[in-house]
């Protein structure tokens, strides 16, 4: 059995301190056994290791959630990238020809696809052990998990269950979001929420593939991946199959994807700097800012800051964040890499062609930038903290607190942290961007070997 975690999300229901660098599974608000802060993703990733899936799991996501996925969990998880955001179908399809053609996976095997941050207990992974025992033995195009409701909620999906067997029930039709009056009806006829959860034999998407024209090929399908129709895999393949079953499962799940559900599982009523008044009742503040923010005589409101922005609402409408910051249109400015992470602190523009952007950047120590230069931008580098070794082209030369380094358009550069770095970086130039990073090498000892070979000079 192989599992296919979604990462997705564009980083709106849980605004400020979710961006699309930072979706909500990235936002280290749990807590862990040893009372340290962990992310959705984290705490799932430990699960799966847990019951002993987390070998044969693998991470579908976007290019720009990459580097966070392997600065929560290592860089030795398995990644299927996709070149850019369309919807689950694009992503499982995408996912099942690496499987295929560049892991040589059966069209025997039993995939599971599920999403990556479900809050749930170590029961849960089991039950989606046994997945893999229903497809192989109910004759079953898709298996489903569907979670037994304790309440008639309209934010999900229903399975409606046509016939009842022993372990699992034969799966009629779904509803998505229906009215709480309709949903109470559907919990009397013992329907269950849809939790994203499905199973199927390799061979059987792959044959679906190939009946839409579709190339089974993984590189040939990342090149033309822009052309793949943007449709969630359930209303493409799941809600078409001619068989479905699901597994009951009647433990805890929550989707913490809104402010009001997130908060209710913090261990803490504050996080960061600030304070909340003993009158402020099923309050919450999230502060991300170095700057302290008081929260006086309120109930049921959650306040969130990061850099990029300012939320107080009332935890009751928290969930219509997403469609009322729908239109905002700034880049992230807050990113967590793999390397460390960067703030964005001021962004100024002074005419069409000329642009400055100031950001505060941290290398962790034993940890380095890429190896890369740019072509449309200047950058003027204060180091504020720590040690590091610093490339600009041909030479390495040590940096420390109170340097001040200028890397001009063109010039190549990198640095690694001997402790733990901080410095201001000033970029000046025009049209600056993520796509004005053209990067050599990545590992430190991959990046001294173009040392060797132009014969550099190290100046220490």
């Amino acid at each position: 059995m192989k599992l296919i975690l979604l990462s997705g999300g564009s980083g709106k229901r849980l605004w400020p301190l979710s961006n699309d660098t930072r979706s909500k599974q990235f936002l280290k608000v749990l807590e862990n056994d040893s009372a340290s802060k962990e992310s959705m993703v984290q705490r799932v990733w430990k699960q799966l290791k847990e019951v002993g899936l987390s070998q044969d799991a693998s991470i579908a996501t976007s290019k720009i959630q990459r580097e966070m996925i392997h600065s929560q969990l290592g860089i030795d998880i398995n990644i299927i990238t996709e070149p850019e955001r369309r919807d689950t179908f694009p992503a499982i399809v995408l996912a099942a020809s690496y499987l295929y053609s560049i892991k040589s996976v059966s069209e025997e095997e039993v995939i599971v696809v599920l999403p990556v941050d479900p809050y749930v207990e170590n029961e849960f992974f089991q039950r989606v052990k046994n997945l893999e025992y229903l497809i192989e033995n109910s004759n079953a195009d898709i298996a489903l998990i569907g979670v037994t409701p304790t309440y008639p909620s309209s934010k999900y999906g229903y399975i409606i269950p046509n016939t009842i067997s022993e372990g699992y029930v034969e799966v009629s039709h779904f509803t998505e979001k229906p009215s709480e009056e309709k949903a109470q009806l559907l919990l009397e006829q013992n329907a269950l929420w849809n939790c994203g959860v499905f199973a199927f034999k390799l061979g059987y998407l792959l044959n679906l593939i190939k009946e839409k024209g579709i190339t089974l090929d993984y590189n040939s399908l990342v090149s033309t991946y822009s052309d793949l129709p943007k449709i969630s895999f359930d209303y493409e393949v799941v809600e078409k199959a001619k068989k479905i079953v699901a597994i009951p499962y009647d433990g805890y799940w929550k989707d913490l994807g809104t402010w009001n559900t997130l908060t209710e599982e913090m261990a803490t009523s504050q996080v960061g700097k600030g304070v909340i008044s003993k009158d402020s009742t099923n309050t919450h503040l999230i502060n991300e800012l170095d700057i302290p923010i008081t929260v006086l005589g309120v109930k049921d409101v959650v306040v969130a800051a990061s850099p990029d922005g300012i939320l107080v609402s009332d935890k009751a409408s928290s969930p219509k964040i997403k469609d009322l910051i729908k239109d905002f249109d700034q880049p992230p400015m807050y990113e967590e890499r793999i390397w460390g992470w960067s703030r964005t602190l001021d962004y100024s523009q002074y005419d069409i062609m000329e642009e400055m952007v100031t950001k505060r950047i941290c290398i962790h120590e034993g940890k380095n930038s890429t190896y890369h230069y740019h072509k449309l931008r200047d950058e003027v580098w204060t180091i504020v903290k720590g040690e590091g070794e610093l490339i600009l082209d041909n030479s390495i030369t040590r940096v420390k607190a109170g340097d001040v380094v200028h890397l001009p358009a063109g010039k190549k550069h990198g640095v690694r942290a001997i402790t733990e770095l901080e410095f201001i970086e000033v970029q000046t130039g025009s049209s600056i961007s993520n796509q004005d990073v053209h990067r050599i090498a990545y590992d430190w000892q991959e990046i001294l070997a173009h040392f060797k070979k132009s014969k550099a000079s190290v100046i220490l």
